[in-house]
């Protein structure tokens, strides 16, 4: 059979996007996927929970029995419907409404979790915002300070916050990108701040191992999710993830068992590493 490539329906929507209103609707977790009790009566936070990666990965996580709470900035529909997922697995869902880049709200979203779902084992550092530009003299000091906020800064405030409450055996997982490797000419301000969550990773793995914590992160390539139709126009909207060799873009459901792999005793003689999930995108690593 041809490997055609696919295209999605020409669409945009201003950002933070909204997951109800992609065409079509990323898919979450497949029907097949047998949760195990892997990750049973843990609690994790996961910035961004609310939409694409951060949604699969909360979903994928009830199934293998944690609880979650979920940290979003405004999107309330999109993280009310994660909560119902979640729920629907049979586990607690919480929702924290806030900014990331802020550290006194890193603090208060760590003080919540806590004290609502008893513990926090699992601190999954997924927010972030990208902003398309084809000229860094157009990158506005802004945008530059807002990206870096939420995709970077926020990593470091809410691991400060959350390292207090992580014991031997926690774990925090850091979405990076496939850019962080190769870069994008019109993501120049976003591949820098994931360029720096991959020296973060590798860095506060090798600063919090004496404590038996580990710290690993996920690369995603090009994932169907609220961010694209948010970020770019209609024709890159159509023809995104076509470069990949699959020909197509990844959805949230392929992604979020590799969160699932480093949340889990699966994964205890792995730490500083970064797992590619692209379509065949080669990456030196």
């Amino acid at each position: 059979m041809e490997n055609k490539p696919h295209e999605f329906p020409p669409q945009q929507m201003e950002q933070p996007g909204k997951e109800h209103k992609m065409n079509p609707e990323p898919e979450i977790i497949r029907d097949s996927y047998k949760g195990s009790d892997k990750l049973k009566d843990k609690v994790a936070l996961i910035t961004g929970g609310d939409s694409g990666i951060g949604r699969a990965v909360a979903v994928h996580y009830a199934r293998e029995g944690a609880d979650v709470a979920i940290v979003y900035l405004n999107e309330d529909k999109d993280a009310q419907d994660t909560k119902e997922m979640v729920e629907k697995e049979g586990r607690k869902c919480i929702l924290i409404a806030g900014d990331v880049g802020e550290e006194t709200f890193a603090k208060s979203a760590v003080k919540r979790t806590v004290e609502e779902l008893g513990r926090l084992d699992i601190l999954v550092n997924n927010a972030g915002e990208q902003h398309e530009q084809k000229d860094i003299r157009d990158i506005t000091d802004e945008q530059l300070k807002r990206t870096f906020a939420t995709n970077i800064f926020g990593m470091f405030y809410f691991v400060k916050a959350a390292l207090d409450h992580l014991k031997e055996g926690s774990t925090i997982i850091n979405t990076t990108s496939v850019t962080a490797y190769h870069g994008n000419k019109l993501l120049l301000d976003y591949s820098s701040t994931k360029g720096a969550i991959l020296a973060f990773t590798r860095t506060l793995a090798q600063m919090v191992a004496d404590k038996k914590i580990r710290v690993n992160g996920v690369a995603p390539g090009p994932i169907w999710t609220p961010l694209i139709p948010a970020s770019f126009d209609e024709e890159h909207v159509k023809t995104f993830g076509q470069k990949t060799l699959l020909k197509r873009a990844g959805q949230p459901s392929e992604v979020a068992p590799a969160y699932v792999y480093l949340a889990s005793e699966d994964s205890a003689f792995t730490i500083g590493e970064i797992m590619h999930i692209n379509g065949g995108e080669m990456v030196t690593t």
